[in-house]
């Protein structure tokens, strides 16, 4: 198992969260809620509206996501869903938990609220030069006030 932070359109109540409980992926179990160590930018780009965490680390602001456990199976689907490498990296980032609800017994398996995990992150060293210069979010919402709707098709998916 291996943790990952969401940010996007992954998350609950995103347009992409299916994927997330989708079992023909593998599994992922929701574990809590953080935020990066590290500021970064957040932008909405590209013309589907799509979330990009730029991995530019000490710019923008510190982000906003969900954390999960997730199988290997479920871990090559999002790299796939994800076009890693290509479009995102799959990088490690340090996460602060400000909530968790993870149901583990073992107590390591149980982090205090503000302790320090290590996720994996999709972020992205492949964006277009013009990305920096776009807003910064600390919470991606698809339905947010920005006024930028996800595109509901950019990945061949089902």
């Amino acid at each position: 198992m291996a943790r990952v932070f969401v940010y996007g359109t992954l998350k609950k109540g995103q347009p992409n969260y299916h994927n997330m409980t989708e079992r023909t992926h593998g599994t992922a179990k929701f574990q809590g809620r953080g935020l990066t160590v590290e500021k970064y930018p957040l932008v909405i780009a590209g013309k589907y509206n799509i979330p990009f965490l730029l991995n530019t680390p000490g710019r923008g602001h510190r982000i906003t996501g969900e954390i999960y456990f997730v199988d290997d199976k479920m871990l090559q689907f999002l790299d796939e869903f994800e076009d890693c490498p290509n479009m995102y990296q799959r990088t490690p980032m340090r996460i602060e938990i400000v909530e968790w609800e993870g149901t583990s017994s073992a107590p390591e398996e149980r982090p205090a609220v503000n302790s320090i995990l290590e996720c994996y992150a999709y972020s992205t060293t492949t964006y277009q030069p013009e990305w920096i210069n776009l807003p910064y979010y600390d919470n991606y919402d698809s339905f947010g006030k920005h006024g930028l709707l996800k595109a509901e098709k950019w990945h061949p998916s089902p």
